[in-house]
């Protein structure tokens, strides 16, 4: 019988911190559509000429902080641990590749080599917790617009978002316990950042989106596929886990690129306003993240680290993500199997 094909996907990385590579890696990624969705001739500018000019030397400075000698970035390490954890998981009936939607490997290659491998079907996974059209929606652009070339299409199937995912929930909140949870003043789950303009894009009525109070705090039929109210929605599972109080956790937003408005609130400013308050010790979750990466790894421990120690408090405590934990993959093969 022919094989299933699962294909796992994630952001990506630079092929070496080097400069020259981060700069590769950021030209790609930025100049996504999906990723800064404005005109065609701006985006090019800002990207050419302002944006990655500036930030690449900074951001292979980030990189060759975190890169280790012999596993290399981080996030490619435990992608591939996680592809091959699957593979075992779920046997010789399927074909498990990886690929990233920037950089190496690259979609069309793990794509060409399910192909090759005659499989009858394939199923995509987007390693993003919740659904946004810059990350998820890119991924499946991208794998629509490279199979819809092939002669024969096998069927395709695509899982939109996991945000609610019980044994992801399970796992964030077992990885915090080490930390003992109990002892930290207060508790930030930091999800990655998006221009507001992409949350009212995805909001299909025109009326909903940052124009009702508390529009993201539940899920509903309007907002179901809204990036923040998916974010709040895995915070407070994760919460309700740990058995959270509300005033225990604040839901956050970081990586902000840009002077137009992003999500809010911001990450930077709860932490100066946890300190303002005379808190001493945070503990921080990135449920956006099933890997850790630069934003994890230094933006976190180091970046928010400092600056909370520079404001007086005393210590930021990153738990970390998913990565090859058993019950994360155990996650991935019910999601191939259900």
């Amino acid at each position: 019988m022919a094989k299933k094909g699962v294909l796992l996907v994630n952001l990506g990385t630079p092929d070496s911190p080097s400069t020259a590579d981060v700069r590769k890696y950021l030209n790609e990624f930025l100049m996504d559509p999906r990723v800064i969705d404005v005109n065609p001739v701006l985006r090019t500018f800002l990207v050419k000429t302002v944006i990655v000019p500036f930030r690449a030397p900074k951001s292979a400075k980030l990189y060759q902080a975190i890169w280790d000698k012999e596993t290399g970035s981080p996030l490619l390490h435990y992608s591939l641990l996680q592809q091959a954890a699957l593979q075992q998981r779920l046997g010789d009936g399927y074909i498990v590749e990886l690929a990233m939607r920037y950089q190496s490997p690259s979609i069309e290659s793990a794509l060409q080599r399910l192909k090759d491998a005659l499989v009858s079907e394939i199923q995509v996974i987007a390693l993003f917790p919740q659904y946004a059209s810059a990350s998820t929606g890119s991924v499946h652009e991208k794998v629509m617009n490279l199979v819809k070339n092939w002669q024969t299409i096998p069927d395709i199937s695509f899982i939109n978002s996991f945000h609610n995912n019980e044994l992801m929930i399970e796992t964030f909140a077992d990885n915090a316990q080490k930390y003992q949870p109990e002892t930290y003043d207060h508790i930030l789950f930091s999800f990655h950042g998006l221009p507001q303009r992409q949350l009212k894009k995805c909001d299909h009525t025109h009326s909903y989106c940052l124009q009702v109070d508390g529009c993201c705090n539940t899920l509903n039929d309007t907002n179901k596929l809204c990036y923040s109210a998916q974010s709040h929605d895995t915070a407070r599972l994760i919460a309700a886990k740990m058995n959270l109080s509300k005033e225990k956790y604040t839901v956050c937003f970081q990586s902000r690129l840009g002077s137009d408005p992003w999500v809010q609130p911001y990450t930077s400013e709860v932490i100066a306003q946890m300190a303002k308050e005379g808190k001493k010790r945070l503990l921080v979750f990135c449920p956006a993240f099933v890997a850790d990466c630069l934003e994890t790894v230094f933006e976190v421990t180091h970046e928010y680290g400092d600056e909370f120690k520079a404001l007086g408090g005393e210590h930021v405590q990153l738990v970390e993500s998913l990565n090859d934990s058993p019950k994360w993959i155990e996650a991935l093969e019910k999601m191939v199997l259900e």
